[in-house]
């Protein structure tokens, strides 16, 4: 594929933005929409597997419909003399690797916001279903105000899941960025893109990777047994808040990770990158009211000047203490004890009855006088 050609009679190829192993990315102009794009052609020993064309297709259809603020939005794929390509939206800017390179490593305040938006758009991507595999600073775009954008959806997962699910001797992903079962041959899941993830926040605040070596098989090995040296060894007054963070992202096990991108940059923000909340705005003490008269009303009301004559201040009375008098003793309260009352409730029954019999007595006196005067007669 040279410069200058025009593919399938509507991508015009203008130059060469960058070559790899496995493709080469060219700055064309969609002729149809009048747009600039960029084409990322597969080279020669992948476009003829006829396996990996198949898994290319569905690939290339997922990543299509993936449609985020932090994920290079696919236009269009297909084969041109022979070969596969894929067309993306052009992202004026840098990767993030070459940007580490010029930079050094970032602050901590600088890499978070940085990592925030990867996680975004990677775990996005999970809960449509799909995974990255290949995740690293070559395949993160960001814009001169540092919008970042991951790239390289749809060819990575490709190669992944030629035979997914099987232990054989094909590597998956970028040696010094992927997981250690990656490293193992095992299909790649979402714990997987979260090492990867892992890998850059690690290289964004140490300027490093955490693992380098000479070959493939060496970086595989380190990747599976090696414990990276810790964050602070390079910056000593990094938090250690987000170095347990780091540590625990980069575990062998992938069920000792975050389960996806999600999480991780859930877990990142809450650590530091929202803004602190402003601080409260003290209301000054309220002052005396300044009264003031426009000068034509006050030259018709008040044509004398008046001026303010200040209150005098009080004169303080003079203080005289209270006389001491020596402490008095106060005799205890004499205890008053209430009499109960003695006196019965009256009983009125018997009173009546009393009063019956006084009366049938009373009436028995003449009648005893009358028997005594008959026998007893007056001489």
């Amino acid at each position: 594929m040279t410069e200058s050609a025009l593919l399938n009679d509507r991508y015009q190829l203008q130059e060469v933005l960058g070559n790899g192993g496995m493709a080469n990315v060219y700055l064309a102009r969609d002729v149809v929409l009048d747009r600039p794009v960029a084409i990322k052609v597969l080279r020669k020993e992948y476009s003829e597997s006829e396996s990996f064309q198949k898994q290319f297709w569905l690939e290339a259809r997922s990543a299509a419909n993936l449609s985020h603020p932090n994920i290079v939005t696919v236009h269009d794929f297909g084969t041109a003399d022979g070969l596969l390509y894929i067309v993306m939206e052009q992202i004026p800017g840098k990767d993030l690797k070459q940007i580490i390179r010029e930079r050094g490593r970032f602050t901590v305040e600088q890499g978070i916001p940085i990592l925030v938006q990867a996680c975004a758009g990677v775990g996005y991507a999970h809960r449509a279903g799909l995974v990255h595999c290949d995740i690293k600073p070559h395949n993160m775009l960001v814009t001169k105000d540092m919008r970042l954008k991951v790239t390289d959806f749809g060819i990575a997962r490709a190669l992944s899941t030629i035979k997914p699910g099987e232990k054989n001797d094909v590597v998956w992903g970028s040696p010094l960025y992927f997981a250690p079962e990656q490293a193992a041959g095992e299909a790649p899941t979402p714990a997987s893109d979260v090492y990867s993830l892992g890998v850059v926040l690690y290289e964004l605040l140490t300027g490093t990777t955490p693992f380098t070596a000479n070959s493939a098989d060496e970086l595989a090995r380190l990747h599976l047994t090696a414990r990276p040296l810790s964050i602070s060894e390079y910056v000593p007054d990094v938090p250690p808040a987000l170095e347990e963070i780091v540590m625990k992202v980069l575990s062998k096990e992938p069920s000792a990770r975050y389960r996806t991108a999600d999480q991780l940059g859930r877990v990142l923000q809450k650590f530091g990158t929202m803004p602190s909340p402003p601080k409260p705005a003290v209301e000054p003490a309220p002052s005396k009211p300044v009264i003031t008269i426009k000068q034509d009303i006050a030259e018709r009301i008040a044509p004398v000047e008046q001026v303010y004559q200040p209150e005098p201040e009080p004169v303080p009375e003079p203080y005289y203490p209270p006389p001491q008098y020596p402490p008095q003793t106060q005799p205890e309260p004499a205890y008053t004890y209430q009499t109960e009352s003695t006196s019965a409730p009256v009983d009125w029954i018997s009173v009546i009855l009393g009063l019956v019999a006084l009366i049938a007595w009373g009436g028995l006196v003449p009648f005893w006088l009358f028997v005594w005067f008959n026998y007893f007669p007056p001489k």
